[in-house]
């Protein structure tokens, strides 16, 4: 793989609390992608799986089809993140589809890495590991255009 890392702006902006959730159950609090709305989303959107690991879709806040949530704590989807670059990070296939494996505090980011825009998709630690949901995913996935970016 490419020896170059994320840019740090890119970093920053993952970093930030993409998610919050709110008490007892209520809407999950995301942060809705800038492209959220375009095409190749709007497309995913109607890919994303209806429950996850028998966990329940939960409300979101704001609402939009970008953005997904299940269970409590939240796994949360977003499309529209921009796409990623070359990576010393940890790059998964499931599915033929490249994704990026972050390790956060708390849980994983998965990132599609090849797809412009991308998905993510952040899982708890409480809900075991990440890659072993990502095949609920790939028909989402299938709908982004690719851009030459393969895992190594």
């Amino acid at each position: 793989m490419p020896t170059t890392r994320r840019p740090p702006a890119l970093l920053a902006l993952g970093c930030t609390v993409p998610l919050l959730l709110a008490g007892c159950g209520g809407a999950v609090e995301v942060a809705v992608p800038d492209a959220a709305d375009n095409p190749p989303c709007v497309a995913a959107a109607k890919h994303w799986p209806s429950t996850l690991n028998d966990l329940e879709v939960r409300e979101t806040d704001p609402a939009d089809p970008g953005v997904r949530a299940w269970g409590d704590p939240a796994i949360v989807a977003r499309c529209g993140m921009p796409a990623l670059g070359p990576t010393q990070d940890q790059c998964v296939v499931v599915d033929e589809i490249g994704w990026v494996a972050e390790e956060l505090g708390d849980g994983t980011r998965l990132t599609t890495y090849g797809h412009d825009p991308a998905i993510e998709v952040i899982v708890p630690d409480e809900h075991g590991p990440g890659p072993l949901l990502l095949p609920a995913f790939s028909d989402a996935v299938e709908e982004l255009p690719t851009n030459g970016r393969e895992c190594a």
